[in-house]
């Protein structure tokens, strides 16, 4: 089923599931695991983020954090889902696929980050196939493109892993914490098998989306 951006109550309703993770978009309610979060991972991350302003974690700064998502979600541009792990809720990271074209490129960026509590543990994996999922199932893209810095091993083993497939360096591409730097880039298409699923008979659970609860 391929469900328009557009319709009334789409990213309300709109939920991944799989075996251990659950993705949805990013609420209000989610801002002090968020903030949480982000805090107690802050040295985890901000190797291969953008500075971090003074305010970033703040209520303020994740309220216009959310009115962006709301407004690219709503006009089918782009994602933020919110990766929570199944057993508790935790709220363990988030995704965002954004910069979506239509017309003749049908493609979308993916990027993402994980609390450093549940890095290395299989989470990231599930939920960014379940993202790919949607977004060539339900959204109908072609082509997938992700981005990471050329130190980030444990970055690229994950999109090898997915079959995304690495198409060249670009120079000073994204600035990255605090300076500009080249990035390694990758692409998926829709119709590429991911390598642990060609290997492997243990595929993760369809994407669903439903009402929410």
């Amino acid at each position: 089923m391929r469900l328009p951006p557009f319709r009334t109550g789409f990213l309300r309703q709109l939920k991944l599931e799989g075996a251990r993770v659950t993705l949805r978009p990013m609420r209000s309610k989610d801002w002090r695991q968020w903030s949480r979060l982000r805090a107690t991972s802050r040295h985890f991350l901000t190797p291969w983020e953008p500075i971090w302003p003074a305010d970033a974690l703040t209520r303020g700064a994740y309220r216009q954090r959310l009115k962006i998502s709301d407004t690219e979600g709503r006009g089918g541009h782009g994602y933020t889902l919110h990766i929570f792990r199944r057993e508790d809720e935790a709220l363990m990271g988030a995704i965002t696929l954004t910069h979506i074209r239509r017309g003749v490129a049908q493609m979308g960026t993916l990027g993402y980050w994980i609390g450093e509590p549940y890095a290395r543990q299989g989470y990231m994996t599930e939920a960014l196939e379940l993202v790919a999922r949607f977004a060539f199932r339900d959204l109908g893209l072609h082509r997938l493109e992700a981005a990471c810095l050329p130190g980030n091993q444990p970055s690229q083993r994950l999109l090898r892993r997915l079959g995304f497939r690495e198409e060249g360096l670009a120079r000073s591409y994204l600035r990255i914490d605090g300076q500009w730097a080249d990035h390694l880039l990758f692409a998926r298409l829709s119709d590429d098998v991911p390598l642990r699923l060609a290997s492997s008979n243990d595929e993760p659970k369809q994407v669903t989306v439903g009402t929410d609860r």
